[in-house]
Parts: C-alpha cells; structure tokens; sequence
C-alpha cells in the first residue's frame, strides 16, 4: 500500500466519507444507459405548465425503457402518471398510500387505467401525511433514482429525498420556488 493510498484512506476514515465502492456504484448507477428504475414524487399544487414539462419528461423516461413508480396525488404525480401512460403503460408503477377508495374522485378516474396498481389498505387508519410517508419509502425502496419536484418547505418530500439518498439512490430534485 503507498502512502498516498494510506494517507487518502486515513483521511476518508476521519471525514467518515463513503468507502470507494459505494462511490463506484454511485457512479455507475449515475452513468448507467441501459433502462433504470425511476421514481417522480413531487408536489400536489403545480403550475399547469410545470405538469406539461413533468408529463413531458416522464413520456421521454418512459419511451427511453425506464421503469417509473409514483404515487396517486395531483399535481406531479398525476402529470408523470399522464405521461407514462401514453408513452407505455406497462413500464407504470403507482403505488398508493392507501387504498383506492381513500383516494379523490379526480384522482380515481385517472388510477383505475392503471396496470400495475398497488394499494396499501392497511394504512387506512393513519393520517394521511402518516401514509405518505411510509408509501414515499417503499417507492425509494422499488427505485435506483428519485427525481422530486418540490418546494423547499415540503416537508414530507424533502424527508423522501433525505431518507432516498441514506439509501444511496441518486436524488435529483427539482425545487418550484
């Protein structure tokens, strides 16, 4: 081992930076070209010309092979559900926080075209921001990048993008303001 090596490890120790494998594998899930599984999780009270761009960006995601799992809000959700949907809907994953029926009418007619729905009643009982929560971690658990469209002070998402990148997946979040 040279001193160098030694000395850059020492330091990487004492900084408590990550270990030179998981900056590889960071890097390669960066650089990969092959499809990715990706997930969009963003604010329920978007401009209708920011849920063009995010429809249009999903549409390119998808047509491109990527696997994409959201959620079943308004607002981002509702607008990358849009554009996977016309792009392939078999490459859609939205995952609920609660059941379908616990979900608003708009938002209903629009998930009920939904292939690969997964609901999760037992979350019934929480409050709903409870059940955000929980389901924002299972879509992070189902992806290799997150992609947020937020405001800084949306709690619950900049909480999903904090816990997304403890579990090393690249986060690329979009800020409204």
């Amino acid at each position: 081992m040279t001193g160098l090596f030694r000395a850059a490890r020492s330091l990487s120790r004492s900084l408590d930076l990550p270990k030179i494998d998981e900056l590889a594998q960071e890097l390669a899930a960066i650089q990969q070209t092959g499809s990715k599984r990706i997930a969009m999780l963003g604010s329920r009270h978007v401009p209708i010309t920011h849920q063009q761009l995010i429809e249009m960006m999903t549409y390119a995601l998808v047509l491109g092979g990527n696997r994409l799992v959201t959620s079943g809000a308004q607002g981002t959700n509702a607008a990358a559900i849009r554009g996977a949907m016309r792009a392939d809907p078999n490459l859609l994953t939205v995952i609920l926080p609660q059941s379908l029926s616990r979900q608003p009418r708009e938002s209903r007619d629009q998930l009920e075209q939904v292939i690969h729905l997964v609901e999760n009643p037992a979350n019934d009982e929480l409050s709903l921001a409870e059940a955000s929560s929980l389901c924002n971690q299972e879509i992070v658990s189902r992806c290799q990048q997150l992609i947020c469209f937020a405001f800084h002070d949306s709690h619950t998402l900049m909480e999903t993008c904090k816990y997304a990148e403890d579990q090393r997946r690249v986060v690329t979040p979009f800020f409204f303001d």
